[in-house]
């Protein structure tokens, strides 16, 4: 019995072998190593030895740790770590200056488990933080000036981190399930709003009539402002569920 408990704890050994044989080049001629659903309790130091991938999909297993030498996968593109137990991301993360897509969904992070050292990816444009345990974010997240997609559903954020509103290219921020504070709410009814996606709209590329349509349909546009503050001058954050969303964008086409 005690062999069996040590064994679940270690979770699967991942050989050099094991791993080669997941290497894959995908359609676009990149180097894509699967090791997902694997079991594994522990990064494999062996994996070094495949370092040069630019895809990384270690996603649905049960590591508790990611090692600091993950720094040495320089040339990584697209890192999937989703469904894991992580409470913390090493600092030397932020080495990873090629990356475009991190995934850390579903893990169970903290707001200390989450480095200052995240704002140095300076090319990330997808960054899924979502189910985890996050209250705040480092404010270092400011520069991550490519980031496009932003997901924060499911975590305990009492409010839209201020950062945020630094972030010029950001389109899709999903905040669903926090337990964001509504910013008139002092009545004591209710005072958790449940917040489910924020859609970045750029108002130069609005007609007059359309600004309006969406200011009826959203309502709250002048709490939000004060509440968030302006990402941009030219710039409106809605807040809105989908179905809104898909009529406003309709509306921005025409």
């Amino acid at each position: 019995i005690i062999k069996g408990k040590m064994g679940e704890s270690q979770g699967k050994k991942i050989t050099l072998k094991m791993a080669r044989n997941a290497l894959r080049v995908t359609v676009d001629g990149r180097r894509r190593l699967d090791l997902s659903n694997m079991q594994m309790a522990e990064f494999p130091r062996c994996l070094l030895r495949l370092a040069d991938v630019e895809e990384l999909d270690l996603s649905r297993n049960r590591l508790q740790k990611l090692p600091e030498y993950i720094e040495r996968f320089h040339n990584l593109r697209w890192l999937d770590l989703h469904s894991n137990r992580l409470a913390e991301i090493p600092a030397s993360i932020g080495q990873l200056q090629g990356l475009l897509y991190l995934n850390l969904c579903n893990n169970q992070l903290c707001s200390r488990g989450l480095p200052e050292e995240l704002g140095q990816l300076d090319r990330l444009r997808s960054l899924n933080l979502g189910m985890n345990r996050l209250e705040s974010l480092p404010y270092s997240m400011a520069t991550l000036r490519e980031l496009r997609e932003l997901g924060l559903f499911d975590n305990q954020l009492t409010q839209v981190p201020d950062c945020l509103r630094r972030l010029p290219h950001l389109r899709k921020l999903n905040v669903c399930r926090n337990p964001i504070r509504s910013p008139d709410d002092d009545s004591g009814r209710d005072p958790i709003r449940r917040v489910e996606c924020f859609y970045l709209v750029d108002g130069d590329g609005l007609c007059e009539t359309c600004t309006q349509k969406c200011r009826e349909k959203l309502g709250r546009l002048d709490q939000l402002r004060s509440g968030v503050g302006h990402a941009h001058s030219s710039s409106v954050w809605l807040l809105t569920p989908n179905s809104v969303a898909k009529e406003v964008q309709a509306c921005c086409r025409n």
